[in-house]
């Protein structure tokens, strides 16, 4: 049973509990927030292909942690019970992949998000002048220093820079240049490491795959983003005036699959009435993620 709201000592409890119930999930921290906060990453299985999952690039798209980390309890679950997850046995999924979820990249924003200024100790005026004179947080998508996470990666950068806030704010507001936030640095240095294979970067809304980045994206990610439509009818869209995004900076400095999934439709938050609904289509992407074969 998910708990709502779905915060960033939430996901560690959560985190907790199913590290303690399911013996083959790892955990770990990849590097922490402004604040101080853990950058968790979960890991399972022992095969050769590396997916990577992360969700809350963005404070107000909380709902996607809860969907992933939903999705890795029902995958864990049918690891234990040598169930199906999706359409291949969880087991062999195991056996083929090793998965790396970061469920939660912006924990400080995710907090100041659901909180407001009680959960923050970070300047209070400062926080309240980048929100636009506002003291509540329901439009806010940056980390706790004003900088669009997903605004921050080395993938033409400048074009952002030019078009974008020239200053902190509530939302898109690039930094200064690429890779000044920690949220943003340990992602990056996640990806160097581990040289996944594909990576999902769960955002909401909108019910749209984009999947392309300058026509650098391999020929397989057309297959695998059919795929996805079929399973979750999340319409593919390969380019977007759009750039400096984690999916954008992985495609074009490893040529490999990268695709950023919107879940759900109409404004965030997403409303809760509407996370069942929304769990069934994450879950199929996914499990087609894992299962499906680089080609």
């Amino acid at each position: 049973m998910v708990q709502f709201p779905y915060d960033s000592k939430v996901l560690a409890a959560d985190i907790k509990q199913l590290v303690d119930q399911y013996h083959p999930l790892k955990c770990s921290s990849i590097g922490h927030s402004v604040l101080g906060k853990p950058l968790y990453e979960l890991k399972i299985g022992e095969g050769p292909q590396s997916i990577h999952w992360n969700g809350s690039f963005h404070a107000n798209e909380w709902m996607t942690t809860a969907l992933l980390m939903s999705v890795v309890r029902s995958y864990a679950k049918a690891l234990e019970e040598d169930e199906y997850f999706g359409s291949v046995k969880a087991r062999d999924l195991y056996a083929n992949t090793t998965l790396s979820l970061v469920p939660m990249v912006n924990p400080d924003g995710v907090d100041l998000f659901m909180h407001g200024l009680d959960a923050s100790h970070a300047n209070h005026n400062s926080l309240v002048m980048m929100n636009g004179a506002n003291k509540t947080f329901a439009s806010w998508k940056a980390n706790i220093r004003g900088v669009d996470l997903n605004n921050q990666f080395p993938a033409n950068w400048e074009i952002e820079k030019e078009r974008k806030p020239k200053a902190p704010s509530f939302r898109d507001y690039p930094g200064e240049q690429p890779l000044t936030e920690p949220e943003a640095i340990a992602m990056a240095e996640l990806t160097k490491r581990c040289n996944f294979d594909r990576v999902l970067a769960f955002h909401s809304q909108g019910e749209v795959i984009y999947w392309g980045y300058k026509g650098m994206e391999p020929e397989r990610s057309f297959h695998m983003v059919e795929a996805f439509y079929k399973g979750s009818g999340y319409e593919p869209v390969r380019t977007v005036d759009s750039y400096a995004g984690y999916k954008d900076w992985f495609i074009q400095d490893y040529q490999k699959e990268g695709y950023t999934i919107e879940v759900g439709k109409g404004i965030n938050p997403l409303p809760l009435s509407t996370f069942p609904y929304q769990y069934g289509r994450v879950k199929e992407i996914c499990a087609l993620s894992l299962s499906t074969p680089l080609r």
